[in-house]
């Protein structure tokens, strides 16, 4: 099986170094990732200038001065056409209900959709006063991934993933499939002159009963298809 890995974080993320230690142990990776952190993109892609790629000193490693769904881009159309999968992530932080809008993470996995590919996309929510144990999120992801591989998938859709927070070597892993929260986040705006601020707290967000925030937040892994 051939993956193509991507993320938002950039291509030093710790959490990419996490995917490619769980995607390597099921078949060949060709890391295609943004060369700096593309948090918050979102389905941004750079059609006004020309995309510069710098080889990596590790075979098969890409390093791209673009956006997540323009990696997904190159990855399929000039890379690796012939990839069974793209993953993107391990983000560094949930990417739960509307979140899927704004995320360069899931935009990276969106788009491998789109252009007819199965795709996944994988975040690592972060509970308060937590850091993350990647170790931990490798042992999770190690474990709920050959099962998303092999669950059907209908062409036009994608899986996202979330990891629960905090988890530890020896955390119980659960986990479930979940549809999308569609409840918008509780957000402020501090005034400041003429700059406006967000205010809110993402653990305090809204969430509806089995939706994917209720899922995670519990301390189960979410799992849920999404179509584009």
């Amino acid at each position: 099986m051939k993956f193509v890995l991507t993320n938002d974080d950039g291509y030093t993320a710790p959490g990419l170094a996490a995917l490619i230690e769980v995607a390597g142990r099921l078949g060949q990776v060709i890391v295609v990732a943004p060369i700096n952190a593309q948090s918050g993109v979102g389905h941004q892609v750079s059609m006004q200038t020309p995309l510069r790629v710098e080889r990596s000193t590790q075979p098969n490693h890409y390093m791209v001065h673009g956006a997540p769904a323009d990696c997904t881009r190159l990855a399929l159309k000039e890379i690796a056409s012939d990839a069974d999968w793209v993953l993107s992530g391990i983000n560094q932080g949930a990417n739960l209900g509307s979140d899927v809008y704004q995320s360069g993470t899931v935009a990276a996995a969106r788009e491998a959709a789109i252009l007819g590919k199965k795709a996944i996309a994988v975040s690592q929510y972060i509970a308060p006063e937590w850091l993350v144990d990647w170790d931990a999120a490798v042992r999770y992801l190690s474990s709920v991934l050959p099962i998303v591989i092999n669950a059907p998938l209908a062409r036009g859709n994608f899986w996202n993933i979330n990891l629960p927070s905090p988890i530890t070597a020896d955390s119980p892993i659960k986990w479930q499939y979940c549809p999308l929260d569609k409840n918008p986040h509780k957000y402020r705006f501090r005034k400041d002159g003429d700059l406006y601020y967000y205010q809110g707290v993402i653990h305090d967000r809204p969430r509806a009963a089995r939706s994917d925030v209720d899922i995670c937040f519990s301390g189960n892994v979410s799992i849920t298809r999404v179509e584009i």
